[in-house]
Protein backbone atom coordinates (compact mmCIF):
# COMPACT_ATOMS: atom_id res chain seq x y z
CA UNK A 1 0.00 0.00 0.00
CA UNK A 2 2.99 2.38 0.01
CA UNK A 3 2.29 3.80 -3.44
CA UNK A 4 -1.37 4.31 -2.67
CA UNK A 5 -0.67 5.86 0.70
CA UNK A 6 1.85 8.31 -0.73
CA UNK A 7 -0.29 9.12 -3.79
CA UNK A 8 2.92 8.66 -5.74
CA UNK A 9 1.32 8.44 -9.16
CA UNK A 10 -1.11 10.68 -11.00
CA UNK A 11 -3.56 7.76 -11.04
CA UNK A 12 -3.66 7.48 -7.29
CA UNK A 13 -3.56 11.23 -6.80
CA UNK A 14 -6.82 11.48 -8.71
CA UNK A 15 -8.28 8.58 -6.75
CA UNK A 16 -6.93 9.87 -3.41
CA UNK A 17 -7.87 6.64 -1.72
CA UNK A 18 -5.66 7.00 1.31
CA UNK A 19 -5.84 10.61 2.50
CA UNK A 20 -5.75 10.66 6.31
CA UNK A 21 -8.80 11.17 8.49
CA UNK A 22 -8.25 14.91 8.68
CA UNK A 23 -6.57 14.71 5.27
CA UNK A 24 -3.05 15.65 6.31
CA UNK A 25 -0.73 14.29 8.98
CA UNK A 26 0.39 17.89 9.58
CA UNK A 27 -3.14 18.86 10.58
CA UNK A 28 -3.36 15.84 12.88
CA UNK A 29 -0.13 16.83 14.62
CA UNK A 30 -1.36 20.40 15.05
CA UNK A 31 -4.61 19.36 16.72
CA UNK A 32 -4.36 15.96 18.43
CA UNK A 33 -7.61 14.47 19.63
CA UNK A 34 -8.19 14.47 23.36
CA UNK A 35 -9.48 11.37 25.08
CA UNK A 36 -12.64 13.20 26.12
CA UNK A 37 -13.69 14.18 22.57
CA UNK A 38 -17.22 13.05 21.72
CA UNK A 39 -18.03 12.70 18.03
CA UNK A 40 -21.53 12.65 16.56
CA UNK A 41 -23.16 12.28 13.16
CA UNK A 42 -25.31 15.40 12.55
CA UNK A 43 -29.02 14.96 13.14
CA UNK A 44 -30.87 14.24 9.88
CA UNK A 45 -33.43 16.76 8.70
CA UNK A 46 -36.28 14.50 7.53
CA UNK A 47 -39.55 13.77 9.27
CA UNK A 48 -38.92 10.06 9.85
CA UNK A 49 -37.00 8.43 12.66
CA UNK A 50 -34.19 6.26 11.26
CA UNK A 51 -33.93 2.52 11.80
CA UNK A 52 -30.92 0.35 11.03
CA UNK A 53 -30.43 -3.34 10.46
CA UNK A 54 -27.31 -5.24 9.39
CA UNK A 55 -27.28 -7.99 6.77
CA UNK A 56 -24.60 -10.52 5.89
CA UNK A 57 -25.22 -11.49 2.26
CA UNK A 58 -23.46 -14.31 0.41
CA UNK A 59 -23.55 -14.57 -3.39
CA UNK A 60 -22.98 -18.28 -3.98
CA UNK A 61 -22.99 -17.78 -7.76
CA UNK A 62 -19.72 -15.79 -7.64
CA UNK A 63 -16.33 -16.58 -6.16
CA UNK A 64 -14.54 -13.76 -4.39
CA UNK A 65 -12.36 -11.96 -6.98
CA UNK A 66 -9.56 -11.04 -4.54
CA UNK A 67 -9.36 -14.23 -2.44
CA UNK A 68 -10.74 -17.10 -4.56
CA UNK A 69 -9.89 -19.58 -1.81
CA UNK A 70 -12.42 -17.80 0.44
CA UNK A 71 -15.23 -19.15 -1.70
CA UNK A 72 -18.44 -17.25 -2.35
CA UNK A 73 -18.52 -13.46 -2.52
CA UNK A 74 -19.60 -11.94 0.80
CA UNK A 75 -21.00 -8.52 1.65
CA UNK A 76 -21.90 -6.66 4.81
CA UNK A 77 -24.83 -4.30 4.34
CA UNK A 78 -26.16 -1.67 6.73
CA UNK A 79 -29.85 -1.13 6.00
CA UNK A 80 -31.22 2.29 6.92
CA UNK A 81 -34.95 2.81 6.70
CA UNK A 82 -37.76 5.22 7.60
CA UNK A 83 -38.92 4.16 11.04
CA UNK A 84 -41.21 4.83 13.93
CA UNK A 85 -39.66 5.70 17.25
CA UNK A 86 -38.12 2.90 19.30
CA UNK A 87 -35.10 0.67 19.30
CA UNK A 88 -31.58 1.13 20.65
CA UNK A 89 -28.80 3.45 19.41
CA UNK A 90 -26.88 1.90 16.51
CA UNK A 91 -23.07 1.73 16.80
CA UNK A 92 -20.93 3.59 14.28
CA UNK A 93 -18.33 0.86 13.65
CA UNK A 94 -16.55 -1.83 15.61
CA UNK A 95 -13.41 -0.99 17.57
CA UNK A 96 -11.38 -3.28 15.29
CA UNK A 97 -12.72 -1.50 12.19
CA UNK A 98 -11.77 1.85 13.73
CA UNK A 99 -8.30 0.60 14.62
CA UNK A 100 -7.66 -0.66 11.09
CA UNK A 101 -9.07 2.45 9.41
CA UNK A 102 -6.90 4.78 11.52
CA UNK A 103 -3.85 2.55 11.07
CA UNK A 104 -4.39 2.60 7.32
CA UNK A 105 -4.43 6.40 7.48
CA UNK A 106 -1.32 6.49 9.72
CA UNK A 107 -3.37 8.10 12.47
CA UNK A 108 -3.73 5.27 14.98
CA UNK A 109 -1.10 6.81 17.29
CA UNK A 110 -2.68 10.28 17.14
CA UNK A 111 -6.41 9.59 17.21
CA UNK A 112 -7.76 6.99 19.68
CA UNK A 113 -9.75 4.33 17.81
CA UNK A 114 -12.22 4.08 20.69
CA UNK A 115 -13.32 7.67 20.00
CA UNK A 116 -14.03 6.98 16.33
CA UNK A 117 -15.80 3.70 17.13
CA UNK A 118 -17.94 5.46 19.74
CA UNK A 119 -19.24 8.13 17.33
CA UNK A 120 -22.89 8.77 18.16
CA UNK A 121 -25.31 7.97 15.38
CA UNK A 122 -28.99 8.85 14.99
CA UNK A 123 -30.17 5.45 13.72
CA UNK A 124 -31.65 2.88 16.06
CA UNK A 125 -31.56 -0.89 15.83
CA UNK A 126 -34.83 -2.70 16.31
CA UNK A 127 -36.95 0.30 15.32
CA UNK A 128 -40.25 -0.56 13.66
CA UNK A 129 -40.31 0.33 9.92
CA UNK A 130 -42.65 3.09 8.83
CA UNK A 131 -45.49 1.78 6.66
CA UNK A 132 -45.44 1.98 2.87
CA UNK A 133 -43.04 1.22 0.04
CA UNK A 134 -40.07 3.49 -0.41
CA UNK A 135 -37.39 4.15 -3.03
CA UNK A 136 -34.17 2.21 -2.55
CA UNK A 137 -30.73 3.86 -2.71
CA UNK A 138 -27.58 1.73 -2.86
CA UNK A 139 -24.44 3.33 -1.39
CA UNK A 140 -20.86 2.16 -2.02
CA UNK A 141 -17.90 3.63 -0.06
CA UNK A 142 -14.48 4.68 -1.29
CA UNK A 143 -11.75 2.10 -1.86
CA UNK A 144 -10.08 1.18 1.48
CA UNK A 145 -12.90 2.82 3.47
CA UNK A 146 -15.43 1.14 5.74
CA UNK A 147 -19.09 1.61 4.82
CA UNK A 148 -19.64 3.55 8.05
CA UNK A 149 -17.96 6.58 6.43
CA UNK A 150 -21.20 7.25 4.51
CA UNK A 151 -23.41 7.16 7.61
CA UNK A 152 -24.41 10.83 7.52
CA UNK A 153 -25.74 10.58 3.97
CA UNK A 154 -27.46 7.25 4.68
CA UNK A 155 -29.24 8.59 7.76
CA UNK A 156 -30.33 11.74 5.95
CA UNK A 157 -31.83 9.81 3.04
CA UNK A 158 -33.64 7.39 5.37
CA UNK A 159 -35.06 10.28 7.39
CA UNK A 160 -36.61 11.69 4.22
CA UNK A 161 -38.24 8.45 3.15
CA UNK A 162 -35.67 6.21 1.44
CA UNK A 163 -34.55 2.68 2.23
CA UNK A 164 -30.75 2.76 2.00
CA UNK A 165 -28.45 -0.23 1.49
CA UNK A 166 -24.92 0.80 2.52
CA UNK A 167 -22.55 -1.91 1.30
CA UNK A 168 -19.11 -3.09 2.39
CA UNK A 169 -17.34 -5.10 -0.31
CA UNK A 170 -15.21 -7.94 1.10
CA UNK A 171 -11.42 -7.45 1.05
CA UNK A 172 -11.73 -3.86 -0.27
CA UNK A 173 -11.55 -1.91 3.00
CA UNK A 174 -8.84 -1.57 5.63
CA UNK A 175 -11.16 -3.54 7.88
CA UNK A 176 -14.73 -4.89 7.81
CA UNK A 177 -16.11 -7.01 10.62
CA UNK A 178 -18.18 -10.03 9.59
CA UNK A 179 -20.33 -12.31 11.76
CA UNK A 180 -18.44 -14.36 14.31
CA UNK A 181 -15.94 -11.57 14.93
CA UNK A 182 -13.98 -12.08 11.69
CA UNK A 183 -12.50 -8.83 10.40
CA UNK A 184 -11.42 -8.95 6.76
CA UNK A 185 -8.68 -6.60 5.61
CA UNK A 186 -7.81 -4.99 2.29
CA UNK A 187 -6.34 -7.79 0.19
CA UNK A 188 -7.35 -5.82 -2.90
CA UNK A 189 -5.07 -2.98 -1.78
CA UNK A 190 -2.05 -5.27 -1.80
CA UNK A 191 -3.07 -6.76 -5.15
CA UNK A 192 -3.38 -3.34 -6.77
CA UNK A 193 -0.21 -2.08 -5.11
CA UNK A 194 1.68 -5.00 -6.62
CA UNK A 195 0.32 -4.48 -10.13
CA UNK A 196 3.65 -3.13 -11.36
CA UNK A 197 2.48 -0.23 -13.53
CA UNK A 198 -0.12 2.53 -13.71
CA UNK A 199 -1.84 0.77 -16.59
CA UNK A 200 -2.10 -2.45 -14.60
CA UNK A 201 -3.41 -0.55 -11.56
CA UNK A 202 -6.06 1.13 -13.68
CA UNK A 203 -7.12 -2.21 -15.08
CA UNK A 204 -7.49 -3.69 -11.60
CA UNK A 205 -9.43 -0.66 -10.35
CA UNK A 206 -11.77 -0.97 -13.34
CA UNK A 207 -12.22 -4.63 -12.38
CA UNK A 208 -13.00 -3.53 -8.82
CA UNK A 209 -15.63 -1.05 -10.02
CA UNK A 210 -17.42 -3.60 -12.20
CA UNK A 211 -17.12 -6.17 -9.44
CA UNK A 212 -18.84 -3.75 -7.11
CA UNK A 213 -21.55 -3.27 -9.73
CA UNK A 214 -22.20 -7.02 -9.59
CA UNK A 215 -22.29 -6.77 -5.78
CA UNK A 216 -24.91 -4.01 -5.96
CA UNK A 217 -27.07 -5.93 -8.44
CA UNK A 218 -26.94 -8.92 -6.10
CA UNK A 219 -28.05 -6.70 -3.21
CA UNK A 220 -31.04 -5.59 -5.30
CA UNK A 221 -31.85 -9.23 -6.07
CA UNK A 222 -31.87 -10.13 -2.40
CA UNK A 223 -33.70 -7.09 -1.07
CA UNK A 224 -36.48 -7.39 -3.61
CA UNK A 225 -36.99 -11.07 -2.74
CA UNK A 226 -36.52 -11.18 1.05
CA UNK A 227 -39.98 -10.79 2.64
CA UNK A 228 -38.67 -8.50 5.38
CA UNK A 229 -37.51 -5.93 2.80
CA UNK A 230 -39.65 -6.66 -0.22
CA UNK A 231 -42.69 -5.04 1.36
CA UNK A 232 -40.74 -1.84 2.16
CA UNK A 233 -39.06 -1.28 -1.22
CA UNK A 234 -40.51 0.03 -4.47
CA UNK A 235 -38.55 -1.91 -7.13
CA UNK A 236 -39.43 0.69 -9.77
CA UNK A 237 -37.49 3.40 -7.89
CA UNK A 238 -33.91 2.32 -7.30
CA UNK A 239 -30.82 4.56 -7.35
CA UNK A 240 -27.11 4.18 -6.63
CA UNK A 241 -24.47 6.56 -5.29
CA UNK A 242 -20.93 6.19 -4.09
CA UNK A 243 -17.74 7.92 -3.09
CA UNK A 244 -14.51 7.55 -5.07
CA UNK A 245 -14.41 3.98 -6.44
CA UNK A 246 -17.96 3.59 -5.14
CA UNK A 247 -19.00 6.48 -7.39
CA UNK A 248 -17.54 4.68 -10.38
CA UNK A 249 -19.48 1.59 -9.27
CA UNK A 250 -22.73 3.56 -9.32
CA UNK A 251 -22.26 4.24 -13.04
CA UNK A 252 -21.15 0.67 -13.68
CA UNK A 253 -24.22 -0.84 -12.04
CA UNK A 254 -26.43 1.45 -14.12
CA UNK A 255 -24.65 0.25 -17.25
CA UNK A 256 -25.24 -3.38 -16.26
CA UNK A 257 -28.62 -3.28 -14.52
CA UNK A 258 -31.65 -1.45 -15.92
CA UNK A 259 -33.36 -1.62 -12.54
CA UNK A 260 -31.08 1.15 -11.26
CA UNK A 261 -32.77 4.31 -12.48
CA UNK A 262 -30.41 7.09 -11.31
CA UNK A 263 -26.83 7.44 -10.12
CA UNK A 264 -24.34 9.73 -8.36
CA UNK A 265 -20.55 9.74 -8.50
CA UNK A 266 -18.97 11.64 -5.60
CA UNK A 267 -15.40 12.50 -6.65
CA UNK A 268 -14.55 9.14 -8.20
CA UNK A 269 -12.41 8.51 -11.27
CA UNK A 270 -14.24 6.49 -13.95
CA UNK A 271 -11.72 3.65 -14.14
CA UNK A 272 -14.53 1.56 -15.64
CA UNK A 273 -15.83 3.99 -18.29
CA UNK A 274 -19.44 4.89 -18.93
CA UNK A 275 -20.32 2.92 -22.08
CA UNK A 276 -20.08 4.87 -25.33
CA UNK A 277 -23.76 4.15 -25.87
CA UNK A 278 -24.56 5.96 -22.61
CA UNK A 279 -26.85 4.89 -19.79
CA UNK A 280 -30.10 4.55 -21.66
CA UNK A 281 -31.20 8.11 -21.01
CA UNK A 282 -31.14 7.67 -17.23
CA UNK A 283 -30.07 10.63 -15.02
CA UNK A 284 -26.62 10.95 -13.49
CA UNK A 285 -24.98 13.46 -11.13
CA UNK A 286 -21.22 14.07 -10.93
CA UNK A 287 -20.28 15.86 -7.69
CA UNK A 288 -16.60 16.52 -7.11
CA UNK A 289 -13.83 18.77 -5.89
CA UNK A 290 -13.13 21.95 -7.79
CA UNK A 291 -9.40 21.26 -7.78
CA UNK A 292 -9.58 17.65 -8.88
CA UNK A 293 -12.71 17.45 -11.01
CA UNK A 294 -13.14 20.69 -12.91
CA UNK A 295 -13.20 20.22 -16.70
CA UNK A 296 -9.50 21.08 -17.04
CA UNK A 297 -8.30 19.06 -14.01
CA UNK A 298 -5.96 16.09 -14.22
CA UNK A 299 -8.69 13.44 -14.15
CA UNK A 300 -9.64 13.25 -17.83
CA UNK A 301 -12.22 10.53 -17.22
CA UNK A 302 -14.83 13.10 -16.18
CA UNK A 303 -14.80 15.11 -19.45
CA UNK A 304 -14.74 11.85 -21.41
CA UNK A 305 -17.69 10.28 -19.63
CA UNK A 306 -19.66 13.53 -19.36
CA UNK A 307 -20.02 13.41 -23.14
CA UNK A 308 -21.29 9.82 -22.94
CA UNK A 309 -24.05 10.56 -20.44
CA UNK A 310 -27.20 10.65 -22.55
CA UNK A 311 -29.89 11.62 -20.04
CA UNK A 312 -30.45 14.39 -17.51
CA UNK A 313 -27.03 15.22 -16.08
CA UNK A 314 -25.24 17.69 -13.85
CA UNK A 315 -21.54 18.23 -13.20
CA UNK A 316 -21.05 20.08 -9.92
CA UNK A 317 -17.78 21.03 -8.25
CA UNK A 318 -17.27 22.31 -4.72
CA UNK A 319 -14.72 25.02 -3.92
CA UNK A 320 -12.21 24.53 -1.09
CA UNK A 321 -13.11 20.85 -0.89
CA UNK A 322 -11.00 17.71 -0.66
CA UNK A 323 -11.53 14.13 -1.75
CA UNK A 324 -13.11 13.24 1.61
CA UNK A 325 -15.47 16.25 1.62
CA UNK A 326 -18.37 14.02 0.60
CA UNK A 327 -18.18 11.54 3.50
CA UNK A 328 -18.24 11.63 7.31
CA UNK A 329 -14.55 12.07 8.04
CA UNK A 330 -14.28 15.87 7.63
CA UNK A 331 -17.42 16.25 9.76
CA UNK A 332 -15.91 14.19 12.55
CA UNK A 333 -12.45 15.69 12.14
CA UNK A 334 -13.93 19.16 12.52
CA UNK A 335 -15.62 18.15 15.75
CA UNK A 336 -12.26 16.93 17.04
CA UNK A 337 -10.66 20.30 16.23
CA UNK A 338 -8.80 19.20 13.12
CA UNK A 339 -8.62 21.12 9.86
CA UNK A 340 -6.83 20.78 6.55
CA UNK A 341 -5.27 23.92 5.02
CA UNK A 342 -5.43 22.37 1.55
CA UNK A 343 -9.21 21.79 1.86
CA UNK A 344 -10.52 24.63 4.05
CA UNK A 345 -14.22 23.92 3.54
CA UNK A 346 -15.53 23.15 7.01
CA UNK A 347 -16.75 19.70 7.94
CA UNK A 348 -20.16 21.15 8.72
CA UNK A 349 -20.52 22.67 5.25
CA UNK A 350 -19.11 19.54 3.64
CA UNK A 351 -21.92 17.49 5.11
CA UNK A 352 -24.61 20.06 4.35
CA UNK A 353 -23.66 20.34 0.68
CA UNK A 354 -23.40 16.60 0.14
CA UNK A 355 -26.72 15.83 1.82
CA UNK A 356 -28.53 18.68 0.06
CA UNK A 357 -27.45 17.94 -3.51
CA UNK A 358 -27.54 14.14 -3.36
CA UNK A 359 -30.91 14.25 -1.62
CA UNK A 360 -32.31 16.72 -4.17
CA UNK A 361 -31.10 14.54 -7.02
CA UNK A 362 -32.85 11.42 -5.78
CA UNK A 363 -35.98 13.37 -4.85
CA UNK A 364 -36.23 14.66 -8.40
CA UNK A 365 -35.42 11.45 -10.23
CA UNK A 366 -36.82 8.72 -7.98
CA UNK A 367 -39.78 10.58 -6.51
CA UNK A 368 -40.68 13.05 -9.24
CA UNK A 369 -40.29 16.09 -6.98
CA UNK A 370 -38.86 19.08 -8.80
CA UNK A 371 -35.85 20.45 -6.93
CA UNK A 372 -34.79 23.97 -8.05
CA UNK A 373 -31.48 23.43 -6.22
CA UNK A 374 -30.41 21.41 -9.27
CA UNK A 375 -31.30 24.11 -11.79
CA UNK A 376 -28.29 26.36 -11.22
CA UNK A 377 -26.17 28.28 -8.71
CA UNK A 378 -27.82 29.53 -5.52
CA UNK A 379 -26.74 32.27 -3.07
CA UNK A 380 -27.06 29.80 -0.20
CA UNK A 381 -24.41 27.52 -1.75
CA UNK A 382 -21.70 29.79 -3.18
CA UNK A 383 -19.16 26.96 -3.00
CA UNK A 384 -20.99 24.93 -5.68
CA UNK A 385 -20.23 25.56 -9.37
CA UNK A 386 -22.33 24.13 -12.19
CA UNK A 387 -19.91 22.99 -14.88
CA UNK A 388 -21.14 22.77 -18.48
CA UNK A 389 -18.24 21.81 -20.74
CA UNK A 390 -18.92 21.57 -24.43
Amino acid sequence: MNTIRRNATALLLSLAVATPLVQTAQAAQAAPAADDVRLAIPAPTGSYAVGRDTLHLVDRDRRDPWVPSAGARQLMVSMYYPARDGGKPAPYMSLKEAELLLRGQNLDKRFPPKILAATRTNARTGARPAPGRHPLVLLSPGFTLNRATLTSLAEELASTGYVVALVDHAYESFGTTFPGGRTLTCVACDTIEGAGSDAAEKKLLAKAATGRAADLSFVVDRLTSLPAWKRSIDPRRIGAAGHSLGGNASASVMAADRRVRAGVNMDGTFFAPVPERGLGGRPFLMLGTQAGHSPTARDTSWPRDWKRLDGWKRWLTVADSGHFTFIDLPILGGQAGHSDPSAPLSGKRSGEITRAYVGAFFDQHLRGKQRPLLDGPTPANPEVTFQNPS
